[in-house]
């Protein structure tokens, strides 16, 4: 293990960060932020949310030191936990549509380097897309991105939307038709 996350020098941390030392908490930080912050990283898959839950997480440590019992848990264990709650917590605050979701989606179909949307082959089957999907109601639209371009099953967006799982199964459904409508007249008018 390494000595940056050596659990007797975390503890001694956690201790002195519990009497409110803030030097022993900047240490706890230094040590332990990088590590915490590639978990979260690992469950939000975006840098601006994991670096927020991050925050909150060590609000929390700061808050909470004095509950850490060594007996129970490695300091790190201790540590990740509050992280990875926290981070999912994130994933299930109910949001109208994420703040730059939708722009994220678009730097992703715009891009020119191969990745989720490599059979759009060409840049202006992304642009159709790309007007297709802003001609969706948000519910629609923000079901459709999680599901496709994060991964999320129509159970994960139900729980992450805060909705009952027929009404996601029903945005998705008709998000896809209305897009393949769309898409089916721009074909049209291009030929």
């Amino acid at each position: 293990m390494s000595d940056l996350l050596d659990p007797a020098l975390l503890s001694g941390l956690l201790a002195r960060s519990a009497l409110k030392d803030q030097q022993a908490f900047a240490d706890l930080y230094r040590r332990t932020s990088p590590k915490l912050l590639g978990m979260a990283l690992r469950i939000l898959h975006r840098q601006d949310w994991a670096e927020e839950v991050l925050q909150e997480s060590f609000v929390s440590i700061w808050q909470h030191a004095g509950d850490y019992t060594a007996a129970k848990s490695a300091p790190v264990t201790w540590m990740t936990s509050i992280v990875r709650n926290r981070a999912l917590d994130f994933l299930r605050r109910p949001r109208e549509e994420l703040p730059g979701e939708f722009e994220a989606m678009l730097e992703v179909i715009a891009d020119e380097t191969p990745g989720l949307l490599d059979e759009l082959a060409e840049r202006d089957e992304a642009r159709s897309l790309v007007r297709c999907l802003e001609t969706l109601e948000p519910s629609q639209r923000q079901t459709i991105a999680l599901a496709f371009f994060h991964g999320l099953t129509h159970s994960e967006l139900a729980a992450h939307l805060k909705a009952p799982l027929g009404t996601v199964k029903t945005w998705v459904r008709r998000g896809l038709e209305r897009l393949k409508s769309c898409l089916g007249t721009m074909e049209t008018g291009r030929q």
